[in-house]
């Protein structure tokens, strides 16, 4: 494996079929290698569960070896319908969540379906993408419900902060290979209702928001002239607007934390409700 290959989380089911093409796509524009990672946990609480063995018997290695076939024509079925695209599948044993972050460290990017079987059962609404987007050592790429819209722009939420800048440089070259527009949401807090600080001016405050948006851009202006781009800055929620971006959006790319209204983006609300919530795939960048 290569830090230049896209690891898929795959598992036969249809969300992760939905996440490898995904993920081929990706590799067809950047010419990265494709590696598709089913992760065999032989036993859980609720017992087994897997292709060709019933729930709660412990499997043999004729199970082993159906997810080794399940998994190598997932591959060679992959490359013969992408001539020209390094596609290969492997096995991988243990807890799905530590072994996807394992592996993350030798990927530059990490794909996954929002819900699957056996060893990605629940990944979506339980702990493990949390988790895996929290720890993996790479951009992590959910796939939300199957969803993959094909036009529309990629939305990016920047705060300043050394994290938002990072998601910043991945959404541009994103929408530099699409082709797209590229949209940037900078959310800045309003005061709550009972106080407000002398003097504050929220035009004022959009002014100064928008300014510092646009210095942040002002390289990547620079570096991909050709990419549309629109600012937009807001007060309000940073998860509620992102989600509502989302809706005409191909892609939305959030960093792991941030600060301002963006503070907490990875262990708090804002990358939660984007997993959970959002109407396109869901991109966390943190740094390697």
């Amino acid at each position: 494996m290569t830090t230049d290959e896209i690891l898929v989380g795959y598992d036969g089911s249809a969300d992760a079929t939905v996440a490898l093409d995904w993920a081929l796509d990706e590799a067809g524009r950047s010419g990265r290698p494709v590696r598709l990672a089913y992760v065999f946990e032989w036993l859980t609480v609720a017992g087994w569960i897997g292709p060709g063995v019933a729930p709660g018997i412990w499997p043999d290695e004729t199970a082993r070896r159906q997810v080794e076939d399940l998994v190598r024509k997932a591959a060679a079925d992959a490359a013969a319908e992408r001539p020209g695209l390094t596609v290969q599948g492997e096995v991988f044993d243990g807890p799905p969540a530590l072994v996807l972050q394992e592996r993350s460290a030798e990927a530059g990017m990490l794909v996954l379906g929002s819900r699957g079987h056996g060893g990605f059962g629940g990944l979506l609404a339980g702990s493990t993408t949390v988790s895996v987007s929290a720890h993996a050592h790479c951009p992590v790429v959910v796939i939300r419900d199957g969803q993959v819209p094909t036009s529309g722009p990629v939305v990016v939420g920047v705060d300043g902060s050394e994290t938002s800048l990072r998601a910043l440089s991945f959404a541009i070259e994103r929408a530099a290979q699409r082709d797209v527009p590229l949209r940037v949401l900078r959310v800045w807090e309003a005061p709550g209702e009972r106080w407000v600080p002398p003097g504050f001016d929220p035009e004022e405050t959009t002014v100064r928001e928008r300014a510092a948006a646009e210095a942040d851009l002002a390289q990547w202006r620079a570096a991909f002239p050709d990419v549309p781009v629109e600012v937009q800055v807001s007060p309000g929620n940073p998860a509620a607007l992102l989600v509502e971006a989302s809706r005409q959006a191909q892609l939305v790319v959030v960093g792991t934390r941030g600060r301002g209204g963006l503070r907490g983006m990875l262990l708090g609300s804002v990358s939660q409700q984007l997993i959970h919530h959002a109407h396109c795939p869901v991109a966390v960048v943190r740094e390697r």
